[in-house]
């Protein structure tokens, strides 16, 4: 056994004592255990996490009351029965982007409505587009939960992960698929240390301290639960991005580094995202090495929607590829579970087996995000001289990977020990209904590959606004430039295509003099134009995309009018989205964004006009986005709506004419008209590229300023 992994104050925050620890794998365990707990409880209960939900059950299929095994009503039910439990629940004040898949107004249901001794709060205390994603459940700071497991919907299953399960659904949401996960449980001064943590969370996230607990009088380790480890060491390893002061904390992204450097056979990860630069630049190396470890990576058969497949799952294509470039000798498996049927199987845990030396279960993915991003926290377990948990260790792996073969651990155990490998014991084993198939060749393709050129997906560090700034507009690279010529490319083929479906399908039925004519009629004197601008307005301030509007203007009112119209529609957008910014989000986004912003919006406002005016030039976000977010800023309302009106002019009037170039190609054909649309549109795009890179060049808003 080598030098030992874990190094407190490098890799890890603390190394605590436990005398129980046990790995819960799969939602249903997981949840049962914390229904205990929290009955168990006396005086406190500490929740944090990425996402909680009120209803979520945390019992089923017992003959049990539904309603009764509801995450708030065990809460509720325990406060009232207990006078001295205080429960303290701390959920990420999270982007609208999960709006859709999250319990709304959260403090409503899990504080204004609770009993008075149940208190919630929401954790916006990071940087800008950074989340909360640490899952930490502490119960009378005698024992603690941390994994990858959020206590909400669509997460229960059972380690079978039957096709069919109708205990795997949640009030007011459909059934869904099979989902895979695993927490930890720990008790001792590792129960009381994640306690600390979760203090200090609070904190940090509402300006108030929350008191130590006195210890309680009973045990609350859940009955039933056997432990995996007894007496053993249990580290804490964390991911804090800096924010207002607070340095950063990247104990999470050494340990991975640590730990793959010291794997002296085999590397066994589970996660559900596999991006990080720096785990595949390590893991790429100890492949290439003539004698180095096998790794095994397991990873979800699918992601969550075309977009997230698109950036996630194309950067994880490109790892895998690297990994896949360094195996000469046939020491990786990236592979993903199948389940009967052929169905896919949700892998969202965040394992780490190396060797059988360490252990280790968390929240933080292998993204760049969870290495200096996001706020994480990881478990792990050594196996050392003094305290030898080697057997421990590899029978949890063993159980992980029988579970995804659909065999007993033991049969896993012996196969390893028959052949002296775990890649080639994979192999045999993975031949049935439930197995581990090899993840496929995946092409990114030339779309993701523009999509995540700068990775704003999978951010390495926090990002500020001129990180933003600089991120478009900074000099670009190959893909980058491939994406300047795309944009042409797609207008020219757009307007082609529109005259061969207009002249070759059903569309040919319709007359677009008809069309234009019936629209501009809405648009009929000075009341019809304010109406048509009004609409504009709502429109972009509503998130639609500028461009189309004022492309739509031009074809539908002329070169003349819809220039008009789009421009006072741009200008009335601009003063609704500058003034919710500035009354009603001005301390929020500041407060996310962080000090830098106010460096930088008072660098701005000290150039508001022509500020404002480079970013219509060359807008580096929405336009909707960048309106509210200057709202925020220093920038006067004067200046910021002067310089869009002149920054957008000269655009304005291009896509307008090209709308109404399109209408004139569409309605009478020649190669007179066709050439002239073509034209416009690749002078639009050209000038575009053109004066990205003067604004680039000259400093305005180049890296070179921040």
């Amino acid at each position: 056994m080598g030098e030992a992994i874990l190094r407190e104050g490098d890799n890890c925050w603390a190394r605590a004592h436990a005398a129980r620890a046990a790995v819960l794998v799969d939602a249903a365990r997981y949840f049962e255990v914390l229904a205990d707990a929290i009955e168990r409880a006396e005086r406190s209960i500490v929740l944090i996490g990425w996402d909680f939900h009120s209803r979520v059950r945390l019992r089923r299929g017992g003959g049990e009351d539904a309603a009764e095994q509801e995450l708030l009503a065990l809460l509720e039910r325990q406060v009232r029965r207990r006078r001295t439990l205080r429960v303290h629940i701390l959920a990420w004040d999270f982007a609208m982007i999960y709006a859709l898949e999250r319990e709304w107004q959260p403090l409503y249901r899990f504080d204004w409505t609770t009993h008075r001794r149940i208190t919630c709060r929401l954790d916006g205390a990071h940087p800008l587009g950074a989340s909360q994603h640490q899952k930490i459940v502490v119960v009378d700071d005698a024992i603690a939960f941390s994994g990858g497991l959020d206590v909400t919907v669509c997460r229960w299953d059972t380690p079978e992960h039957p096709p069919e399960d109708d205990r795997r659904s949640d009030p007011g949401y459909e059934s869904y698929g099979a989902f895979h996960d695993v927490q930890m449980a720990v008790d001792g001064d590792a129960a009381r240390a994640l306690g600390e943590l979760a203090r200090e969370r609070w904190r940090i996230a509402t300006g108030r301290s929350l008191p130590k607990v006195r210890p309680s009088s009973g045990d609350p380790w859940p009955r039933g639960l056997l432990p995996d480890f007894r007496d053993v060491d249990v580290a804490i390893s964390r991911t804090l991005p800096p924010h207002e002061g607070r340095a950063e904390v990247r104990e999470v992204e050494r340990l991975y580094v640590d730990s793959i450097r010291s794997a002296e056979r085999s590397i066994y990860l589970e996660n559900q995202y596999f991006t990080a630069t720096i785990v595949t630049e390590e893991l790429a190396r100890r492949l290439a090495e003539p004698d180095g470890p096998e790794v095994v990576v397991v990873l979800p058969s699918s992601l969550s929607g075309w977009l997230e497949q698109q950036t996630m799952g194309a950067l994880a294509a490109q790892a895998v590829r690297r990994l896949r470039e360094a195996d000469a000798r046939g020491r990786l498996r990236v592979v993903q579970p199948r389940l009967p049927g052929g169905t896919g199987l949700c892998v969202h845990a965040k394992i780490a087996v190396i060797d059988d030396r360490l252990l280790r279960v968390g929240s933080a993915n292998t993204s760049n995000r969870s290495m200096g991003f996001d706020s994480e926290c990881d478990l792990s377990i050594e196996s050392t001289p003094a305290r030898d948990v080697s057997r421990e260790i590899r029978g949890v792996r063993d159980a992980l990977l029988a579970e995804h073969l659909g065999c007993g651990a033991q049969e896993v155990s012996d196969a390893v020990a028959r052949t002296g490998s775990l890649v080639t014991a994979l192999d045999a084993l993975s031949r049935g209904e439930r197995r581990l198939d090899p993840m496929p060749e995946v092409d990114p393709g030339w779309l993701a590959e523009v999509l995540v050129a700068e990775r704003p997906f999978d951010p390495e560090r926090p990002l500020g606004v001129d990180d933003l700034v600089a991120m478009f507009t900074a000099g670009r690279d190959p893909a980058r430039r491939r994406a300047g010529w795309l944009l042409p490319a797609v207008g020219v083929a757009v307007v082609m295509g529109l005259l061969v479906a207009w002249h070759a399908t059903p569309l040919g039925d319709l007359d677009p003099r008809d069309l234009a004519l019936r629209a501009s009629r809405w648009g009929e004197g000075f009341g019809g134009g304010v109406s048509v601008a009004l609409v504009f307005a709502v429109a972009v301030t509503l998130l639609v995309p500028v461009t189309p509007l004022v492309a739509a203007s031009g074809m539908i009112f002329g070169t003349a009018k819809g220039t008009a119209i789009a421009l006072a529609g741009s200008v009335l957008g601009a003063a609704l989205g500058y003034g919710a910014g500035r009354l009603l989000w001005r301390d929020a986004v500041r407060r996310l964004a962080g000090r830098r912003l106010d460096r930088i919006s008072r660098r701005l406002g000290r150039r508001g006009l022509l500020s404002s005016a480079a970013l219509r030039l060359v807008p580096i976000a929405p336009f909707g986005v960048v309106n509210v977010v200057v709202g925020a800023t220093h920038i006067r309302s004067r200046d910021f709506l002067l310089g869009t009106l002149l920054g957008m002019a000269p655009g304005t009037f291009a896509l307008a004419f090209f709308g109404d170039r399109a209408l004139t190609a569409l309605r009478d054909p020649d190669w007179g008209s066709v050439s002239v649309a073509v034209a416009v549109a690749v002078a639009i795009f050209g000038a575009g590229a053109f004066l990205e890179r003067r604004i680039a060049a000259s400093g305005g808003v180049s890296p070179s300023s921040r």
